[in-house]
């Protein structure tokens, strides 16, 4: 029988960095055969797992080859799922419903690594992605980190925001927040971070029109009444997406603070 998080495929996907080997993965989540891109030094060692959590759906805000690589290079292993029903996977995505164990296998995924310290795997998400970290930092008690960047953390409140995303919204959970508000408080990590263990960084834009900065505050005071260890860093001149400049900065800083 095949377990949560078994590889049962692999195959070389090309990549631009000589010292970073990039392959398509076919892997077990719940019964279903997901596909993720797994990007890995070819220098021989032991390394800190890296969880990189897309946003969008679909085929908007997929995984790209170029992100992965530079998380890679600066000493990781990369997994970064496309979701259930996404290039070749089975299953349908379902916005941070059964699709976040899609997050938590390949989690599970990394942890089976040989080349992987089981102990020190940090989970990363970004705009929609910020919810399935949370999510798999709530459900997996060994996450070392949890990086939330320009992230979801309420899905009521994206509703409410995100007038374009209503009619996705509704067909995907199945309708509205006020017709059913278990399935978004499900969706909503701001409920059950009581059984977060890792350590949270919040980075986030004030100019963000994707997804507010109110996302963070909320996230932020969550944590902090419940003791949670928490760091936010908030660039109130910066949209969902920084200038490259300033984002290859923010990510150097991000990197020494989850080698911690």
């Amino acid at each position: 029988m095949l377990r949560n998080g078994e590889i049962v495929d692999k195959q070389i996907f090309p990549s631009p960095n000589p010292s970073i080997k990039l392959s398509i993965v076919t892997y077990i989540s719940e019964g279903l055969k997901v596909k993720g891109l797994l990007a890995e030094p070819v220098q021989e060692g032991v390394y800190d797992g890296f969880l990189y959590l897309r946003g969008g759906i679909k085929n908007v805000g997929m995984v790209r080859a170029g992100r992965i690589i530079q998380f890679a290079s600066k000493g990781f292993i990369v997994m970064a799922p496309f979701y259930r029903g996404n290039l070749g996977g089975e299953g349908n995505e379902d916005f941070a419903g059964n699709d976040r164990f899609d997050a938590v296998n390949a989690f599970y995924l990394l942890m089976k690594h040989p080349q992987v310290n089981p102990d020190r795997i940090h989970v990363f998400g970004f705009s929609r992605g910020g919810v399935m970290a949370l999510l798999t930092g709530i459900i997996c008690s060994n996450v070392r980190s949890v990086v939330s960047w320009g992230g979801v953390s309420d899905m009521f409140l994206t509703y409410e925001e995100r007038k374009d995303l209503r009619r996705m919204m509704k067909r995907v959970i199945g309708g509205t927040p006020k017709k059913y508000p278990d399935r978004y408080k499900w969706r909503t990590p701001l409920y059950y971070l009581e059984k977060m263990q890792a350590p949270v960084l919040i980075i986030h834009g004030g100019k963000d029109e994707n997804v507010s900065i109110e996302h963070a505050y909320r996230l932020e005071r969550r944590l902090k009444e419940l003791g949670k260890q928490v760091e936010s860093w908030y660039f109130q001149h910066f949209s969902h997406h920084f200038p490259p400049r300033h984002n290859r900065m923010v990510l150097e800083r991000m990197i020494k603070w989850m080698k911690n």
